[in-house]
């Protein structure tokens, strides 16, 4: 079935509308239009279109280059390589600063091979959340760990308490070392968990929570073992240094009393 057709008398389509050749050229003699009239006016309007665009254009760039952009445009000179007039020229002189240059070398050295922690220690990065345990320059375990959240948590009642949970940073060492840590819970924890806070002491003991193993650090700190274990690398603990099971047991096998922690 073929499509209908619109007449073409006294519509506007019609007169406009293509020839045989489809070049949309009108036909002979309508109204009130003078022949091959319709394409001209369009692109008459059209030029002048064009026109005004290419006018505006010019005018913008003239007025850049007379009134310039702000910046200021200096060509670059390389500039020759000078000595400090501290340093001498003569060979002498100079093999002698040379010497005591080194001699600053050596013992700077020495300096910082004394403040280098002695046996294993331990390095938490909370930025990255990576625990290294480290004997000099060597690394013995990269693994990854989750430090303190940073967020606060405000008590809406009560004494209005507010609790940051930040892991602290500086220089630390193992005070304690646990197996089968129980967790007693402080208060915040129950005020996080809407709960109310318990009279008896024994309702504050949690087991399992820390995982196999804690090391004590000082003000409630701990490298400890998680039970969530795919929360791992993301800064979500409460201010203690988390760790997985396999990771925290080569960190328990290789660590004393008195092993350094340091925390940045």
């Amino acid at each position: 079935m073929e499509p209908s057709r619109s007449s073409p008398t006294g519509s506007a389509g019609a007169e406009t509308a293509g020839g045989p050749d489809g070049a949309g050229r009108p036909f002979p003699g309508s109204p009130g239009r003078a022949p091959g009239g319709s394409g001209r006016d369009g692109r008459r309007v059209a030029f002048t279109f064009r026109s005004a665009v290419l006018a505006t254009g010019v005018l913008l760039a003239v007025a850049v280059f007379v009134a310039g952009t702000g910046y200021r445009y200096d060509l670059y000179a390389e500039q020759p390589l000078t000595i400090g007039s501290d340093v001498p020229t003569e060979a002498r002189p100079l093999q002698q600063l040379t010497a005591r240059l080194r001699g600053r070398q050596r013992a700077l050295a020495v300096r910082l091979d004394a403040l280098m922690p002695k046996g294993v220690y331990i390095v938490i990065d909370q930025t990255q959340n990576r625990l290294y345990l480290k004997r000099g320059n060597e690394t013995l375990l990269q693994a990854v760990c989750s430090a303190g959240s940073g967020m606060v948590l405000r008590e809406s009642g009560g004494k209005k308490r507010e609790w940051v949970f930040d892991s602290p940073r500086g220089r630390f060492e193992v005070r304690t070392m646990l197996r089968d840590p129980v967790w007693r819970k402080p208060d915040w924890a129950f005020v996080e968990e809407g709960q109310p806070i318990p009279r008896n002491p024994a309702d504050r003991l949690d087991y399992g929570t820390l995982g196999e193993y804690a090391l004590y650090f000082g003000d409630g700190f701990m490298i400890h073992g998680t039970l969530y274990e795919r929360l791992l690398g993301r800064a979500v603990s409460h201010g203690c240094i988390r760790v997985g099971r396999e990771d925290l047991r080569k960190v328990w096998a290789n660590s004393r009393i008195g092993t350094q922690i340091f925390i940045y």
